[in-house]
């Protein structure tokens, strides 16, 4: 998907606050933080949403929370607590189409969400 902002993001076409980076996925700051610690953690492939992952494709979305479990500790907020976040579709926030999971941390978090 060359049009892709994270695929575009993850090929190093456009910079990015890289924080993590494997053969499967791609962790960089976000540009617009809504919490101290704000990292969006995307796969290396293209899937659109979440709605189009397929079986063969859980183990790279397990991957993308142990890496984000990873990141909250080295980052010292999995003691005090952390969000991951994956919106699905524009209704529920998604705005750019390519699967992605927020790490939210270092602030207190309510619920409901919004």
């Amino acid at each position: 998907m060359s049009q892709c902002l994270f695929c575009r993001i993850a090929a190093k076409e456009i910079p990015a606050k890289i924080v993590f980076e494997d053969t499967l996925c791609v962790a960089f700051e976000d540009i617009n933080p809504q919490a101290p610690h704000h990292v969006l953690l995307i796969p290396k492939k293209h899937v659109a949403t979440l709605d189009d992952l397929t079986s063969s494709e859980e183990p790279l979305f397990g991957h993308l929370v142990t890496v984000a479990a990873r990141i909250a500790r080295e980052r010292g907020v999995a003691k005090t607590g952390y969000r991951l976040v994956a919106n699905c579709q524009a209704g529920a926030g998604q705005s750019v189409f390519h699967v992605h999971v927020h790490l939210l941390g270092g602030r207190p978090f309510h619920w409901p969400p919004g």
